[in-house]
């Protein structure tokens, strides 16, 4: 079982352009409305693979609303907290290139009683779950140090936790040591306040993180693979991808099934190549279902590249 909290989740909408041209009336070729918020996509890419979740958002006004139905209608069990402002919608542009330009808007303003009623929910169902993934941004009346209050309350529940999220929530966070953390490769740069040149940089900076509280980095690095650093090694995994078709929810889709295959070594970083690299390759934020994903393209390994260049 699979609890994921979205503290910010969004209703989006994914339009496909032959091009973006500013100033320009646009007709769209494809588009899709997908529930969204980090958090959200975890649920719904743990659902596609046929494992339990149970996501936890707080919802309001008719976006609010629609994001509960479409979760709904993909079988994934909901556990609103209602709260008096609006849902936010954000709003993606797709390019045939792979170019995806995003507008993503700031969300309600969240109240104390809101905050509390939020957390509250994760104690209510913690109990029950192998994981509590903790993803994304913070809406605005969350303080910093509220992902660090969720980390201590699920494992006072015996939950493990995986924390998504940048900036000054994730370093305090840490101090809560949750079991871990998923940045790609800007995160993990800004978190350690340098940028990150190859691969052996970010297995640097990931191990900084560990030494701060995470019990494992698992560390996205875009089309350059992914890291995961943990007390038992370091693995490096890739996968051949014949074309990108939208990032969107990319690293979600990695974190879901890191997490559905047990959430620790190889096995589980390969499913979470396998993930990401399925999900860049469908429209919009849709997730992979088992059918999607190509275990034969992956490959992780110990001899990690650290020479490599990063290109993102």
């Amino acid at each position: 079982m699979i609890l994921t909290v979205t503290p910010n989740p969004s209703l989006d909408r994914t339009y496909e352009v032959p091009a973006l041209e500013r100033g320009e009336v646009l007709r769209a070729t494809g588009e899709r409305m997908d529930p969204g918020g980090k958090g959200v996509n975890v649920s719904r890419a743990v659902a596609a693979a046929g494992h339990r979740t149970l996501a936890i958002a707080p919802l309001g006004g008719a976006p609010g609303a629609l994001v509960a139905e479409l979760l709904a209608g993909q079988g994934i069990d909901v556990a609103p907290v209602p709260i008096g402002g609006h849902t936010r919608s954000n709003i993606a542009v797709a390019e045939p290139d792979g170019t995806l330009t995003k507008i993503n808007a700031p969300g309600p303003n969240l109240t104390p009683g809101e905050s509390e009623a939020l957390l509250a929910a994760v104690g209510t169902h913690a109990a029950g779950a192998d994981w509590v993934a903790c993803c994304g941004s913070l809406p605005r009346g969350l303080a910093p140090t509220w992902y660090a209050d969720l980390v201590t309350r699920a494992h006072g529940h015996g939950s493990r936790t995986a924390l998504d999220t940048s900036g000054p929530s994730l370093l305090v966070a840490l101090r809560g040591r949750p079991d871990v953390v998923k940045p790609n490769v800007r995160e993990l740069a800004e978190a350690v306040g340098r940028p990150l040149a190859t691969v052996g940089d970010a297995v640097k900076a990931a191990e900084e993180l560990r030494a701060a509280g995470a019990g494992a980095v698992l560390a996205s690095l875009g089309a350059d693979g992914q890291l995961l650093v943990s007390a038992s090694g370091v693995w490096y995994g890739n996968a051949s991808v014949a074309s990108v078709r939208s990032d969107v929810g990319a690293g979600d889709a990695s974190l879901a099934g890191f997490l559905a295959a047990g959430g620790e070594g190889p096995a589980a970083l390969a499913a979470a190549v396998a993930h990401g690299a399925a999900a860049v390759q469908l429209p919009g934020s849709q997730m992979p279902t088992p059918a999607h994903l190509n275990p034969a393209a992956v490959t992780v390994t110990t001899d990690v590249p650290l020479d490599r260049a990063l290109t993102e």
